[in-house]
């Protein structure tokens, strides 16, 4: 496997990305955004300069993250429950909070059984 070849107008070596990275971790960012502030703030296109993803780096480093798929998932049943409150009769939004609940069901499961979650993860 050939190595990636970095761009001449960029400024920072791969260790000063993975410190980078580790700080913007230490702060509470997910692997997600730190790609964005890579590319946003720092000009950076982290998947030129970096060999791994941020996401293993910071594995690597002993950084516990919660999946971000899930995350998201969480996200957006809270988003749903406190609209039902509003709207005990949305009847559709009723039936995404139990999909997104039924998949948040599943995802846990499959990462329990992985060890990614510890397992007394509860939602």
């Amino acid at each position: 496997m050939e190595k990636k070849q970095i761009p001449l107008w960029l400024k920072r070596t791969e260790e000063e990305v993975e410190a980078l990275v580790l700080k913007m971790a230490n702060q509470g960012m997910s692997a997600e955004k730190i790609g964005l502030a890579l590319r946003d703030t720092y000009g950076t296109p982290s998947s030129t300069i970096l060999t791994k993803k941020i996401s293993k780096i910071l594995k690597e480093k002993g950084i516990k993250q919660q999946p971000q798929d899930l995350a998201n998932l969480v996200k957006n049943a809270d988003k749903l429950k406190k609209h039902l409150e509003k709207n005990k009769k949305d009847i559709t939004a009723r039936r995404g909070l139990q999909l997104t609940e039924a998949n948040i069901s599943a995802l846990a499961k499959y990462y329990k059984k992985r060890g990614i979650l510890p397992s007394d993860w509860k939602y």
